[in-house]
């Protein structure tokens, strides 16, 4: 582009706005040159680390997790690049879902970061400073899962009968796979930890659930045209970001988790008091995406065997 055609362009840009682009143009002649440690505010994202003990392998901890938060937001950013565009074609929902669990392969190798990062004695001290917070406790996640799926997917499997799409957005939130974290549900009693969650964050989970009840992956999926649908493509990208969240990267955590709270140095009880082992293993909650893509077999032995080797499919899933 020439600056006779880059001019004329950034006077149509602004005239259409209603705005004068000499206005503009000054206001570009008088600013200050870009820096990129104020591009990406280093001094504030270096200044959100906060220790609460004297042990140093704390800001490991700290920082791993904070980065994860920033991966977070950015799948949420993808997923939304999908979930809001009306007419989405194969090629774009492969890009972004491919985009995604790349993110997520970053997150599953990361927890090296953890397991080999982390002083066993060292993490056992300072995590008590932690009671009752924990990692379930990232809404993000949470938002994530309700934006890949349909609710009922993400419904504990003893309550799933018992919902469907007419239940309101409050009785699916009290039967999320996620409330056996800290609820009981013979008595309905919450945590600590669950309180505190739902003090922060229920009213946007609800809101959030009732956003993306019709545009999650799952359901944009479901509505494509049947060619697309019948993508071989897509369906590989569909099945690999499912692995990969709810096997791959949920086996990553519970093996770092086992190596610290399984060594039997110190209480072998997650922060927020749940029983982890249980919680963690995909094997129990059957976490699944996209549970039309798979085989019978692959569904019956989810978590219970390395489906790491499944292999992209050369056929269309009947």
């Amino acid at each position: 582009m020439t600056r006779e055609e880059l001019l004329a362009a950034i006077d149509e840009k602004y005239t259409a706005m209603g705005q004068n682009p000499d206005v503009h143009l000054s206001g570009l002649l008088h600013a200050e040159t870009m820096t990129y440690w104020d591009f990406a505010n280093v001094d504030a994202l270096l200044s959100l680390q906060i220790k609460r003990t004297n042990l140093p392998d704390e800001m490991v901890f700290i920082m791993y997790h904070q980065i994860n938060e920033l991966l977070f937001k950015m799948i949420l950013w993808e997923i939304a690049q999908v979930s809001e565009k009306e007419d989405v074609t194969p090629e774009k929902f492969c890009m972004h879902l491919a985009r995604i669990s790349r993110y997520f392969d970053m997150l599953s190798n990361s927890f090296d970061i953890m397991s080999e990062g982390m002083e066993i004695e060292q993490y056992m001290k300072f995590r008590d400073t932690l009671t009752p917070a924990s990692g379930f406790q990232s809404a993000q996640y949470r938002q994530i899962e309700i934006a890949s799926t349909e609710l009922i997917n993400l419904i504990d499997y003893r309550f799933r009968a018992t919902i469907d799409r007419d239940t309101p957005y409050s009785h699916a939130f009290e039967h999320m796979y996620w409330q056996a974290a800290g609820k009981d549900y013979e008595t309905g009693k919450k945590n600590k930890l669950m309180l505190n969650f739902e003090k922060k964050y229920r009213v946007k989970l609800l809101s959030f659930m009732e956003e993306y009840n019709e545009i999650n992956l799952w359901t944009k999926f479901k509505e494509l045209p049947a060619e697309y649908r019948n993508n071989l493509d897509l369906i590989n990208e569909m099945r690999h970001y499912d692995h990969t969240v709810n096997i791959s990267w949920v086996m990553h955590h519970y093996h770092a988790a086992a190596k610290y709270l399984d060594s039997g140095k110190g209480n072998a009880e997650a922060t927020g008091g749940s029983d982890w082992h249980k919680y963690m293993h995909p094997r129990y909650q059957r976490r699944i995406f996209f549970p039309e893509l798979w085989t019978e077999d692959e569904l019956e032995n989810w978590g219970v065997t390395n489906l790491e080797g499944h292999g992209d499919l050369t056929e269309v899933p009947m």
